[in-house]
């Protein structure tokens, strides 16, 4: 049995796939978003093994979102969108299948056989390597926010997730280190910590060979002697 998520800013739209969805065999829908925020929590929760991800979203769309996803944990994504001006940048980050509204049901059932037969869920989106987050979608305090890259001042893995520290607010992220290393500017300090170049006010060594930043508004990160010289470099320090 499939297990599937559809994420559309669009009620209407929702209803529609959900409803074609439940004339197909072997599939179950165990939950719909409305926004990128909302279903990147729910897919780190739920697991699906597909997600009809429609891609014009305010704030985060679909191409966005998908970039943001663990690729170790990669559901099968299938774009659903009204504009076919997006099938190639789509087919370029090799989503499984793209599909134009109104959806047609006979379309649909060729990508859920397809589904069927797939020997796995995972790899299927290779994102393209220049892709970029502009933000980092957060929690905390029954609320869910986006941080743009220049208010973090650092991040750190911590047991309840990757705590994103702004310079105004603060929160938790779904996504990784490893992810965030990779689509953002952000840099590697310590094997838990990214560091915000533009905030760094100074780096301090200490007695056994790593060092600490201090971040301009007084915040300690800790930075370890394998990463310490190649930050002092991008610093203009070395």
């Amino acid at each position: 049995m499939l297990r599937a998520i559809i994420v559309d800013d669009e009620q209407p739209a929702r209803e529609e796939l959900a409803e074609l969805l439940t004339e197909v065999d072997d599939l179950t829908v165990i939950g719909e978003c409305s926004n990128a925020l909302e279903a990147i929590q729910t897919i780190h929760r739920l697991q699906p093994d597909v997600v009809f991800l429609d891609i014009q979203m305010p704030k985060i769309n679909g191409l966005e979102m998908a970039a943001m996803l663990d690729p170790a944990n990669m559901p099968h994504i299938v774009f659903v969108t009204a504009y076919d001006e997006y099938a190639i940048k789509a087919f370029e980050q090799h989503a499984f299948d793209y599909l134009l509204k109104p959806v047609d049901l006979q379309r649909l059932c060729k990508t859920i056989s397809r589904l069927k037969t797939a020997k796995t869920v995972n790899n299927n989106l290779h994102l393209v390597t220049d892709t970029t987050l502009k933000h980092i979608p957060c929690y905390g305090h029954n609320r869910i926010f986006l941080l743009r890259l220049e208010e973090v001042e650092y991040l750190s893995s911590e047991l309840s997730g990757v705590h994103v520290v702004g310079t105004a607010q603060s929160g938790y992220t779904q996504l990784t280190l490893k992810i965030l290393e990779e689509k953002t500017s952000f840099t590697r300090c310590h094997r838990q910590y990214l560091i915000n170049l533009d905030q760094v006010g100074e780096i301090q060594l200490l007695e056994n060979g790593s060092a600490e930043v201090i971040t301009r508004s007084g915040k300690h990160i800790p930075v370890s002697r394998r990463y310490l010289k190649p930050l002092k470099e991008q610093l203009g320090l070395s």
